[in-house]
């Protein structure tokens, strides 16, 4: 099931697009090869450009299939390249995540892209939209806290984070509340 997701998303800040082959360098010297910006990530930090590239073309496929919904992040003063938002399809079932290069913590930017693309998602079919963090990357859960998302399980040893050992960590899962019962939940 394709979703009808806008090709360029704008914040006040930000504006987001579909990554493209072009984005390849930006991408890997921004957050795929750094070690800090990777840790909390499920797949392996980018060793060369061409594992870039190997992301892209599989991400540019799942978008045409409509399965990988993945856009750059870019800032609106200078089009400079910032990080990446992707929204995994799986029938309506949304799995989200986003990554930020280390430069550009601490500033909102995962926050806004976070709540603009939570506004645009609630909008189409989809009947869950969640995602997960390692328990221990407190800078993420807040991101999510501020965008909307509760805090459905802590799940012990629940995921192998690849770029920290394999070890299997202590795991938070985030939901959206779709329903209008949720949502009354969250106004009380």
């Amino acid at each position: 099931m394709r979703l009808a997701i806008p090709e360029k998303i704008e914040t006040a800040r930000l504006f987001l697009r579909p990554l493209r082959y072009e984005d390849a360098e930006e991408i890997f010297y921004v957050y795929a090869s750094k070690a800090e910006a990777t840790r909390y990530v499920s797949w392996p930090m980018h060793q060369t450009i061409e594992d870039t590239r190997m992301f892209l073309k599989e991400t540019i496929t799942g978008w045409e299939k409509g399965t990988d919904y993945s856009f750059g992040i870019r800032k609106k003063e200078n089009g400079r390249f910032i990080g990446s938002f992707g929204m995994l399809n799986d029938q309506g079932k949304i799995q989200f995540g986003y990554i930020l290069g280390p430069l550009h913590w601490g500033n909102g930017y995962a926050t806004e892209a976070c709540q603009a693309m939570m506004k645009i998602v609630t909008e189409l079919p989809v009947y869950r939209i969640g995602t997960f963090v390692d328990s221990e990357n407190v800078a993420s859960a807040t991101v999510l806290l501020k965008s909307g998302l509760v805090e459905e399980a802590r799940l012990p040893a629940w995921f192998r984070f690849v770029n920290q050992g394999n070890e299997a960590k202590d795991c938070t899962l985030f939901r959206y509340p779709l329903s209008p019962a949720d949502r009354a939940d969250l106004r009380e």
